[in-house]
C-alpha cells in the first residue's frame, strides 16, 4: 500500500478551532490546589480529525503509583496515562504528550483529584488541548489494499492500472468476470495469465450450451494456485454446476482431465486473497453428448454396471439394506426401481434410496413406559432407544434398548418387535409388620401396611385387591346385579370413617365382569358359592403410591397346602358384632380337604357346596366375617421379611362368624389366573 498526498488541503473554520482549542489547568493554579480538590474535563475531536493534549506544567504531590494526588487522562473511556510528582517542560514534550492524543473522532478526558493534606502547596498542572487532522493512512487498519490518501477529516482508496475499486471502496480488484455462453468451445484462465494472478480476485466464467451436451474441462499441466502449508486452500478454482460443486482445486497438481461436469451449464469461479505471486491456471473447454453417472442415487447398487450410461439404456437400481425407495418425497416399502437414462443426462425416474424410518415408537400415552434421551429421538436405520420407567412402582419387562431395523421396525437384542412393558411391581409393601402379632380377632393395620386393601361401601359393604393399576378383583356376590359405573372404591386408607379425607384415593368403576361360571341373582337361599370373583375395571389409571400398591397374582398351579398361614383382612364385623371402622388383619392357617368338605348348613339346614375352586382357613378365635368378602386372603403370612405376597384367596362364604367354627372359605385365584389376564387383556386392548 502506498501513501500519496494530496494538493488540496481543507481547513477548520474559525469557529471549529475556537471550540476545539484551549487551555485546561488545575484548580487554584498557578496557586497551588487545595485538599480534597477534584475536577474532571472532556472534549471530542470531530470526524477525521484527533485531539491531542500537551501538558507545559506538571506538579502534583508525588506517592507510589500516585494514590495521594493524580491526574488520570482518558482516550475513549480508556485509560492512557497516570501522573503525578514534578516534570519540567522537557520531559513532559518529550515522553508525556506524544501519548495524549485520541482516537480519528474520539475524545479525551481527563480526572484530577488531591487527597487531604499535602507536606507543602504544590501549584497543579496546565496544558493546552487542539485539534489536528489525524492522518489514516498511517493507521495499519484502514484496510486500502493498493493506495492511501489522506485528506484533512479523511481519507480515500484507489488502484493500480487495470485494476477497479470494489463496492467497499478499500479492496482492488480486477474485472474477470466473462459470459461464453453458446460457445461450444473455448478456453478459460485465471487473470494475466500466464504471468502472476491479480490479488483480491474473484472471477466468474459461465459456459452453457444445449442441454443434451454436457462440458468437458481439459486443465493445462501448468497449474500454480496458493495453498497453505497444511494443504488448505488459500486461492481456489471451483467449478460449479446446478446439482453439485466440484473443488475447489488448488496447488501445483491440476484437476484430472478431461473433468466431466455432467451439466450444460457450468460457472467456473477463480479467487485469490490479497497476497502472493502463483500463476494460476488455464483450460480448454469442449463438449460432449451427455451421459448418465454410473451411480443413480447414493447408497444403492446399478445393475448392469458401466463406467458411464448413454441415452436409452436402462438400469435396475437396488438400494442397500436398511434404505427404501423414496418416491416423489414419500418413502415407499420397495428397496428396488428401474430407471433410464435420458437425452439430458438423468436418471428417469429420479427416485433416491434414503434410510428406513421406523417413526416415533408406539409408546403409550399414559406416561409410565417412556423414552431416555433426546427429544424427539432419532428414528432412522440403525438408530437406537432408551427405554424406562417413569416411577419406582413399576419395572421394565423387556430389552431397555431397541434398534431400527431395515424392516421399519423397532427390534431389541433378542430380535422381539414388540416393546417392553412397565409392570407394577407388586405384593411389596413400604411399610413392614414390626412383629408377626397374632375381622374377627385380628389386629388394626397401619397404613401402607396392606396397600391393595380396597373398600366398597355401597350397596353392598366389602373388599377388593387392587392388582393393576386399572384393575382389582373381588367376590362376585359382592357386585352383582350392581350397575357397571356405580360403584367407588377407597384405597390408601386404613379408617372407613377417613374416606372422603386427604391422601384418600378414589375409584370409580368403568366395567364390572363377573366370571361366567358364576350363578347371578338367586334370590333364594344360595347354598353354592362356585366361581365368586369378578374384576372390576376403573374409569382412569391409579397413581400408585406407598399405601396403593397392588397385589401379585399367584402362579396358576402354585396350590395351597393344609396348615400353610396367610393373612386376611377388612372391614367386615368384629367379635362384638360391629362393622369395624378400622382395617382388621388376622394370620390363619389353610384346613385340609377333608375338613374343608364337611361344610356347614343353611338356616333352612340345606348343605353348602364345596368345589375344587374353593379352599378354607381359619384359626382359633380368628376369621373373616360379614363385610369382609371380597376381600384379599394373601401368602405367604404377612410378616417383617416376607413378600412378595401373592393373592391365595378371596373371602367368599363361611358359617354365621358367632357360631363360633372360625372357618371361612375363599376362591381359590390360582384357578382363575389365566381368566383374569385374557380378560384384562381383552378389555386393555393391544
Amino acid at each position: 500500500m502506498f501513501t500519496l498526498s494530496l494538493l488540496g488541503v481543507l481547513l477548520l473554520s474559525h469557529s471549529s478551532q475556537s471550540t476545539l482549542l484551549g487551555w485546561v489547568e488545575s484548580p487554584g493554579y498557578p496557586s497551588g490546589y487545595l485538599p480534597h480538590s477534584s475536577m474532571n474535563w472532556s472534549r471530542c475531536a470531530p470526524r477525521g480529525h484527533a485531539l491531542s493534549l500537551r501538558l507545559l506544567h506538571l506538579d502534583l504531590e508525588d506517592s507510589q503509583d500516585c494514590e495521594n494526588d493524580a491526574l488520570k487522562v482518558f482516550s475513549d473511556g480508556g485509560l492512557i496515562s497516570v501522573l503525578c510528582g514534578k516534570r519540567d517542560f522537557e520531559e513532559l514534550r518529550s515522553s508525556v504528550n506524544p501519548s495524549l492524543v485520541s482516537s480519528s473522532g474520539g475524545c479525551l478526558s481527563i480526572s484530577f483529584h488531591s487527597d487531604f493534606s499535602n507536606p507543602r502547596r504544590h501549584t497543579g498542572f496546565k496544558g493546552f488541548y487542539t485539534v489536528q487532522d489525524f492522518d489514516e493512512c498511517e493507521d495499519q487498519n484502514n484496510q486500502c489494499s493498493q493506495f492511501c490518501h489522506n485528506f484533512v477529516g479523511g481519507y480515500r482508496c484507489s488502484c493500480r492500472h487495470g485494476y477497479l475499486l470494489a463496492d467497499d471502496k478499500h479492496t482492488c480488484t480486477v474485472s474477470c468476470t466473462e459470459d461464453l455462453s453458446g460457445q461450444n468451445s473455448g478456453d478459460v484462465s485465471s487473470p494475466s495469465w500466464s504471468g502472476s494472478y491479480a490479488e483480491n480476485a474473484n472471477c466468474v466464467s459461465t459456459l452453457s450450451v444445449e442441454n443434451h451436451l454436457q462440458l468437458e474441462l481439459h486443465f493445462s499441466s501448468v497449474f500454480d494456485v496458493e495453498q497453505s502449508a497444511d494443504g488448505e486452500c488459500i486461492d481456489a478454482v471451483t467449478v460449479e454446476t446446478p446439482s453439485v460443486t466440484l473443488g475447489p482445486f488448488c496447488g501445483s497438481s491440476p484437476p484430472p482431465s478431461p473433468l466431466l461436469t455432467h451439466s450444460h451449464h457450468v460457472r467456473i469461479r477463480f479467487t485469490s486473497d490479497g497476497f502472493g505471486a502463483n500463476r494460476g491456471f488455464s483450460l480448454h473447454f469442449r463438449t460432449r453428448d451427455k451421459v448418465c453417472p454410473a451411480v443413480v442415487t447414493s447408497h444403492s447398487m446399478v445393475t448392469p454396471q458401466r463406467a458411464e450410461h448413454h441415452q436409452g439404456q436402462m438400469v435396475t437400481v437396488a438400494c442397500d439394506v436398511g434404505y427404501v425407495v423414496n418416491s416423489q418425497g414419500v418413502q415407499t416399502l420397495t428397496s428396488q426401481f428401474e430407471a433410464t437414462c435420458d437425452i439430458t443426462g438423468t436418471w428417469t425416474p429420479g427416485y433416491t434410496c434414503e434410510p428406513v424410518d421406523c417413526g416415533f415408537p408406539d409408546v403409550p400415552a399414559d406416561g409410565i413406559l417412556q423414552l431416555v434421551g433426546s427429544e424427539p429421538p432419532h428414528t432412522q436405520y440403525k438408530d437406537q432407544v432408551q427405554f424406562n420407567c417413569s416411577s419406582k412402582y413399576y419395572r421394565l419387562d423387556g430389552d431397555d434398548t431397541y434398534t431400527c431395523n431395515a424392516s421399519g421396525e423397532w427390534m431389541s437384542a433378542d430380535g422381539t418387535t414388540e416393546l417392553p412393558e412397565c409392570t407394577a411391581v407388586c405384593g411389596q409393601p413400604e411399610s413392614f409388620f414390626a412383629s408377626a402379632g397374632r375381622i374377627l380377632g385380628g389386629q388394626n393395620a397401619k397404613l401402607g401396611q396392606i396397600p391393595w386393601q380396597l373398600l366398597i361401601k355401597s350397596p353392598n359393604r366389602g373388599g377388593a385387591s387392587l392388582i393393576s393399576d386399572r384393575w382389582a378383583v373381588t367376590a362376585a356376590h359382592v357386585v352383582d346385579g350392581v350397575p357397571e359405573t356405580s360403584l367407588r372404591l377407597y384405597g390408601s386408607l386404613v379408617d372407613a370413617r377417613t374416606s372422603s379425607g386427604p391422601g384418600v384415593a378414589v375409584l370409580n368403576s368403568k366395567r364390572i365382569i363377573i366370571h361366567p361360571g358364576y350363578t347371578k341373582g338367586t334370590h333364594t337361599e344360595r347354598t353354592n358359592f362356585d366361581n365368586d370373583i369378578a374384576l372390576i375395571r376403573f374409569s382412569s389409571r391409579v397413581n400408585f403410591g406407598p399405601n396403593l400398591l397392588p397385589i401379585c397374582l399367584p402362579e396358576p398351579d402354585r396350590g395351597i397346602w393344609e396348615n400353610e398361614q396367610g393373612t386376611v383382612s377388612g372391614w367386615g364385623m368384629t367379635e362384638k358384632q360391629h362393622k369395624a371402622a378400622l382395617l382388621k388383619y388376622a394370620h390363619i392357617s389353610a384346613y385340609s380337604l377333608d375338613e374343608c368338605q364337611r361344610t356347614p348348613t343353611t338356616l333352612s339346614n340345606k348343605a353348602m357346596t364345596f368345589t375344587n375352586n374353593m379352599f378354607c382357613a381359619g384359626a382359633t378365635g380368628k376369621d373373616s366375617c360379614q363385610g369382609d368378602s371380597g376381600g384379599p386372603f394373601v401368602l405367604p403370612m404377612l410378616s417383617s421379611d416376607g413378600g412378595p405376597y401373592v393373592l391365595g384367596g378371596i373371602v367368599s362364604w363361611g358359617p354365621p362368624c358367632r357360631s363360633g367354627d372360625n372357618k371361612g372359605y375363599y376362591t381359590k385365584v390360582e384357578n382363575y389366573v389365566e381368566w383374569i389376564k385374557h380378560t384384562m387383556k381383552t378389555e386393555d386392548g393391544p
